[in-house]
């Protein structure tokens, strides 16, 4: 499997790294620091060490190309909350949008931001359809496995936790379970 991240924060990276020991995974963020930083072994989060980020099938980039037709996208990346408490989409749609650009028929994408109910797909699956001309269902996958790493602890790892999956049909929970499970 080919698999993109989109975001190499928190989420992601601890993803990227895990993925990456059995498939090829490209780790994108728009951040081109945060990248340079990856690609020399460097989690300015302190997180991972070297050895872990550099994986044989893991590569860092900010190249949109470099994440073109990849059988997975996960979506990884921030939906902080305003002084109102309400959350800021700008990013996941911008995510959405971007992912819709590269994406190739039969993709799944997998959200793992944090948002509420509805907005995968009032939100996320319009702005896929809207870069990609691609249809919803008949041409590509939605999964949404919420986030739950808590930045620096320890022992509630990706390794530990409960992952929680939810997909638009049977099909693609079984396949979006598999690649959870590798």
């Amino acid at each position: 499997m080919n698999i993109a991240i989109i975001g190499a924060g928190y989420v992601g990276l601890p993803l990227a790294i895990s993925f990456s020991k059995i498939n090829k995974v490209v780790c994108f963020d728009i951040n081109k620091n945060r990248i340079n930083s990856l690609i020399k072994g460097i989690d300015i989060n302190n997180q991972h060490t070297k050895k872990e980020i550099q994986k044989k099938k893991l590569v860092f980039s900010s190249k949109i190309e470099d994440i073109k037709d990849k059988d997975y996208y996960l979506v990884t990346v921030p939906t902080p909350i305003d002084q109102f408490k309400k959350p800021n989409l700008s990013m996941l749609i911008k995510a959405s949008l971007l992912v819709g650009k590269v994406m190739k028929k039969k993709s799944t994408i997998v959200f793992e931001s944090t948002t509420y109910p509805g907005c995968t797909e009032n939100i996320c699956i319009p702005n896929l359809e809207k870069t990609s001309r691609l249809k919803f269902l008949n041409d590509f996958n939605v999964a949404y496995s919420p986030e739950r790493v808590n930045p620096g602890d320890n022992i509630n790892t990706l390794k530990t936790i409960t992952k929680i999956i939810g997909a638009n049909d049977a099909k693609t929970l079984r396949n979006v379970k598999k690649l959870y499970h590798q």
